[in-house]
């Protein structure tokens, strides 16, 4: 007994001070946040409003951001109040900054003061695409796109195309061939007529218009999408002309038949074979391996009509806007659906065509079409909508298959997701799934899974998300996002000063681009898919045309080769020349635009528009000055240090990386500073001399992972986190780290997570309408 008093004794004697200092401390802080108040009041709202929300006439932008308490206090004691600074300084600024901070300012004050809920919004473009690509093609065969890294080729004795007559069978992973007059094979190809073929399949990396471009010397035709007539059809040569090209339409992440035959006629002295393209936002290239697979593949339906940009203010894409234009879009849109779909559903659901005799399967086909695009079974009352009295009151069969085709795709069914369903029912969550991971329709599988019940069940539910992830309709909404994360869309203008840099070309330009993304799905698709090792690798994806740039040891080609970069200085993603080279001017580096980009993406730091507009200061008006040196002169006024506080000192952490993403150890025969730190949201300062120690911060920042998995999130669902409860963001996190920062198994709880939340949202919302 005497050594439990003795435990009790020693408890009390240690807690007691504690729980005094807690409520001292406790006491203080509120004292402060009301000397703070006070101070606000008379000083404050006048210009800002008295919640923050700013003043028409005066300051009209909120009162909002998310520097640190000490960050904000010093900004204050520097410029606050306007034309005042002296007014409010030291203590008061402190008070100050708390009370901004805790009431309206910081995120979890703009969070309990408006909490966010989850917007009713439409099909994205993305998505509406996607959508109809996948419905239609969900009446047709499929195949996976293959690894073998180029087309199969078949070269022939002459131009019948049968086994005996075969000379050549093989991949290859270029079409560049300048086979002279002797031909690919000269002892076994003797024939005066002969025939070239290359079949398979090609990946378009990102939606748009693509150029396609032969170049030969002999009759070619060019198949791609199934394209009838051939996309280039060159029977007859016209004069000495060799190069032919065309556009198509195309959307990421989906392979397409693609198939190039060349003929060499009686007449020909030469023979040659070049399939090149340029892709959007991309320069002329022969098609890389990469992008190509000898797996046969069905034909999409792409939908061509020009939408208007989805909203991205909020920094991804979402479909909260609906306006004229875009019902106009939507319309045009089905009408072209419509008449391109007509002419194949004879084949679809083998019928000779469409007419009266086979009324009852058109209907079956209407009625499929439906139910896959509601992403539903259709109620008796809808069957009736869109079936039955289209079909009771054309006055064909062919006119009634059209008008209820047109009737579906401009449905509100189809086009909002969740419309008019109370409950969040099994073919919601398909829905949210099949949004979620592949931004389309649900397919037949997770349908059925629906239908069955299944995806109540926890096994089964885990069963079909790890399922939809190694879809390749998931990997190109991955490649979509680091897109995004990493900037790609600020430098499709990129380019350097011809006369520092004449090898820094569109070629080099485009492969470093796809270094970059081979770096990235390398990482994320294996199965560590640790994203710190996004952060930390020390290796790159190199052609020949890279590793001679940068001095690395030469690779063969054509295929990039993944080799070691320059160990003691690369750390990922933060040093790939594509992205460093982005982030920077034509004849200069930019520790701005790096620092914007590290405070944004990689932390998921606020940051305003500059309030003034500021040129950026020559590098040749002092010559003696380094990059760092102009920088801290250009962003010295008051006005700008608020944000540049935090900007400059991520960005100056990679000056020893010029503006191509060389390394230097000098500027100006001068040794760089490449020094730098960052106050945390808690006011922590970190401090870091250059990217391997910035990449270590990161790497272990549990801001870092936050702003990672909230931007993923957001990408992938198309809502705000926040909407979904404070406990969210801490329960992804904690998975995260619990499950080794694996990216695809924080995809695979988001979808999951977000899914399960959406229902619990709306049984609450449905309890309460009926109390």
């Amino acid at each position: 007994m005497r050594s439990l008093n003795v435990k009790s004794d020693f408890f009390v004697t240690l807690t007691f001070p504690l729980l005094c200092l807690t409520f001292i401390y406790s006491a203080r802080a509120e004292e402060q946040l009301e000397k703070g108040r006070k101070i606000y009041l008379s000083q404050c709202v006048d210009c800002h409003g008295d919640k923050g929300q700013g003043v028409e006439s005066v300051y009209p932008s909120p009162l909002i951001g998310d520097l640190a308490v000490r960050e904000l206090s010093a900004y204050i004691s520097e410029a606050m109040p306007e034309g005042e600074p002296e007014v409010c300084v030291a203590e008061d600024a402190d008070a100050v900054a708390a009370y901004i901070h805790q009431e309206f300012y910081s995120i979890v004050a703009r969070v309990r003061n408006q909490p966010p809920s989850v917007d009713f919004s439409r099909l994205t473009v993305r998505q509406y695409r996607n959508s109809v690509a996948d419905l239609v093609n969900s009446f047709r065969w499929s195949n996976n796109f293959g690894d073998e890294q180029g087309l199969k080729a078949r070269y022939y004795k002459s131009n019948k195309q049968n086994k005996e007559n075969l000379a050549i069978e093989r991949i290859d992973s270029l079409i560049n061939f300048d086979f002279g007059e002797a031909g690919p094979d000269p002892e076994n190809i003797t024939e005066p007529e002969y025939t070239m073929i290359w079949e398979g399949s090609v990946l378009a990396a990102e939606t748009g218009w693509y150029e396609f471009i032969v170049d030969s010397e002999n009759q070619c035709y060019l198949r791609v999408n199934g394209s009838d007539p051939p996309l280039i059809n060159i029977r007859v040569k016209s004069g000495d002309q060799t190069e032919y090209r065309e556009e198509m339409f195309l959307l990421e992440g989906r392979a397409y038949g693609i198939r190039l035959e060349v003929r060499k006629s009686k007449t020909d002295k030469l023979v040659s074979a070049h399939l090149k393209w340029k892709p959007p936002h991309g320069t002329e290239q022969y098609i890389p391996p990469h992008y190509l697979s000898a797996s046969p593949m069905p034909k999409w339906l792409i939908v061509e009509t020009d939408f208007p940009p989805d909203d991205k203010s909020v920094g991804y894409e979402r479909g909260v806007q609906v306006s004229q234009d875009w019902f106009d879009a939507v319309t045009t849109a089905a009408v072209e659906v419509t008449d391109k779909l007509m002419p194949e559903i004879p084949g679809m659901i083998k019928i000779p065509e469409i007419n009266e005799e086979h009324k009852e399967k058109l209907k079956q086909f209407c009625l499929d079409f439906a139910t896959r695009a509601f992403r539903r079974p259709l109620s008796e009352e809808l069957k009736q909508l869109y079936i039955e009295r289209q079909f009771a009151e054309s006055p064909s069969t062919a006119i009634a298959v059209k008008r209820s085709l047109l009737l579906i795709l401009k449905s509100p069914r189809f086009l909002f997701p969740y419309l008019g369903n109370e409950q969040f029912d099994d073919y919601d969550l398909a829905a949210w799934l099949s949004l979620t991971m592949w931004d389309s329709i649900p397919d037949p599988k997770l349908l059925e899974a629906a239908e069955k019940h299944q995806l109540i069940e926890n096994d089964r539910f885990t069963w079909q998300v790890d399922r939809m992830v190694k879809d390749p309709r998931a990997k190109a909404k991955v490649r979509q996002f680091f897109r995004g994360w990493l900037y790609f869309d600020h430098f499709s203008e990129l380019s350097k000063a011809d006369d520092e840099h004449p090898e820094f070309n569109a070629r080099l330009i485009s492969e470093l681009k796809d270094s970059l993304e081979l770096f990235i799905e390398d990482i994320f698709w294996s199965d560590e898919s640790d994203y710190r090792k996004l952060l930390q690798a020390e290796s790159i994806y190199a052609s020949p045309e890279i590793a001679e740039f940068y001095g690395l040891p030469a690779v063969n080609g054509p295929v990039f080769e993944k080799i070691p970069f320059e160990p003691e200085h690369r750390s990922g993603i933060l040093t790939h020349p594509y992205l460093l080279a982005g982030l920077a001017y034509e004849d200069s580096t930019s520790p701005i635009h790096r620092g914007v980009f590290l405070s944004r993406s990689l932390l998921g730091r606020f940051l305003k528009p500059p309030p003034i507009a500021v040129t950026p200061t020559p590098p040749d008006l002092d010559p003696t000055m380094t990059t760092r040196e102009r920088i801290a002169m250009q962003t010295k006024p008051v006005a700008c240090s608020s944000c540049h506080g935090l900007i400059n000192h991520l960005g100056f952490t990679l000056e020893n990386f010029d503006e191509v993403g060389r390394y230097r150890k000098q500027e100006r025969n001068r040794d760089i500073d490449a020094s730098g730190y960052y106050i945390s949201r808690e006011g922590e300062q970190n401090r870091f001399q250059g990217a391997e120690e910035l990449s270590r911060f990161l790497t272990n920042s549990d801001e870092a992972h936050q702003a990672f998995i909230e931007q993923f999130f957001q990408y992938l669902i198309k809502q705000p986190i926040q909407a979904f409860g404070p406990e969210m963001i801490s329960e992804l996190d904690q998975d995260f780290g619990n499950n080794q920062y694996n990216m695809q198994k924080l995809m695979l709880n988001i979808a999951k997570k977000s899914a399960l939340r959406q229902r619990a949202i709306k049984q609450e919302l449905v309890l309460d309408t009926h109390k």
